[in-house]
């Protein structure tokens, strides 16, 4: 029980030289309060209703627009006239046998439309109230006065959304699709949280406002590639989007990110106050993303280069080629356009042939089995 008032020592939140006291010359409404951040745990649990009703009621409309399609609705098809089955009974053995690990179109696709809708909404919401502030335009206001600046309420708002939106990501992280990522993914939502929650509590207000708005630029062109990806005849769309995101993520998270933020947060900020136990822990956060940045560079850049390669591919094929290596092709170049957020494919689809030649090769033996009972039933009328 006595850690617990340690963790709130001036020495850890608060520059050499002021106290929590001297906080208090800001006006109530005015400076940000640990008890504050408790704002985000019903807003977490409502990001999690609402999500529930957009994906239920809205994301399937979007869907048909874009002509999302669940995975082998054609096979199923093509086994009803084969075995003389319903579809319903053809859907119910996939599901009973096929990967369960294999989540479908329709689910990503509606995991991606939520997060593009939030993405878009707090990035235009984000910017709407930095456009006109001095510290948008000049890093070094961000520090002017520190820690004596007041908190005005739409950037109160502003962390508790994005606070809020973050915990949702964690309270659903077990039932959401498994990424590659997964890990990462897991570090890189904590990480996010603690520095969320630690820089509004030490007034880091205005050099955060501007990390998120920096974050979620690009992260809207991401997920509206992959809204388009999952869709049918949009190939031509997703590959602009994805060349577009990849040019925005260097941008964004290799280049403005160390170059200025990191930057202001090392170097500029020493000029309005001495280091203390906040400045370290907050720029021990940065550097936790700014590895996570790296590693998602390596996982782009790489693509990218598939996506060049197979766009050379493409263009060195012959006019006769079949329509069913064209589709394939088609299928190879979306995939690599997915960022790595699936499980591999050609795995899945490997199980997923042989589970069809075996229902295949049942429905041949029954009606090969049917056919020589009804034989030999017929040559036993006639002796």
């Amino acid at each position: 029980m006595e850690l617990l008032p340690d963790v709130w020592r001036q020495e850890y939140w608060l520059p050499p030289g002021v106290t929590w006291r001297d906080m208090e010359q800001l006006e109530e409404s005015d400076r940000p309060r640990p008890h504050d951040l408790l704002i985000a745990l019903p807003l977490a649990l409502g990001f999690v209703a609402l999500r529930y009703v957009f994906e239920r009621f809205f994301a399937p409309p979007m869907g048909r627009c874009l002509r999302v399609k669940k995975r082998l609705q054609s096979d199923v098809v093509s086994l009803m006239s084969l075995c003389g089955k319903t579809q319903r009974q053809i859907e119910r053995w996939f599901r009973l046998r096929r990967n369960q690990d294999r989540p479908c179109q329709t689910k990503k696709f509606g995991e991606a439309a939520w997060r593009f809708f939030f993405y878009l909404t707090a990035f235009m919401a984000g910017l709407a109230c930095l456009i006109d502030r001095p510290w948008f335009w000049d890093l070094r206001e961000c520090w002017r006065k520190y820690p004596f600046q007041p908190m005005e309420r739409a950037h109160h708002w502003y962390y508790m959304l994005e606070l809020g939106f973050y915990g949702s990501l964690l309270l659903r992280i077990s039932v959401d699709i498994k990424r590659k990522d997964f890990k990462e993914q897991v570090i890189h939502h904590l990480a996010t949280i603690f520095l969320l929650s630690f820089s509004y509590c030490a007034n880091y207000i205005r050099i955060g406002t501007l990390v998120m708005l920096l974050h979620d630029s690009s992260d809207i062109l991401l997920e509206s590639a992959k809204m388009f990806n999952y869709g049918t005849g949009w190939r031509k769309t997703c590959d602009t989007l994805f060349v577009v995101f990849a040019v925005a993520f260097l941008v964004t998270r290799l280049v403005i990110f160390p170059s200025k933020i990191i930057h202001t947060t090392l170097v500029l900020s020493m000029e309005a106050f001495e280091p203390f136990f906040g400045y370290y822990f907050f720029n021990v956060l940065l550097m936790v993303l700014q590895v996570l940045h790296i590693f998602w560079a390596g996982l782009i850049l790489r693509m990218v280069y598939k996506f060049l390669k197979g766009k050379l591919e493409k263009d060195e094929r012959s006019d006769e080629e079949s329509e069913v290596e064209e589709e394939d092709d088609d299928k190879g170049g979306k995939e690599n356009m997915d960022q790595g957020e699936d499980y591999c494919w050609n795995k899945s689809k490997n199980t997923i042939n042989s589970q069809l030649s075996m229902l295949t090769n049942n429905c041949v033996l029954n009606n090969l089995t049917n056919h020589r009972a009804s034989v030999a039933d017929r040559m036993r009328k006639a002796q």
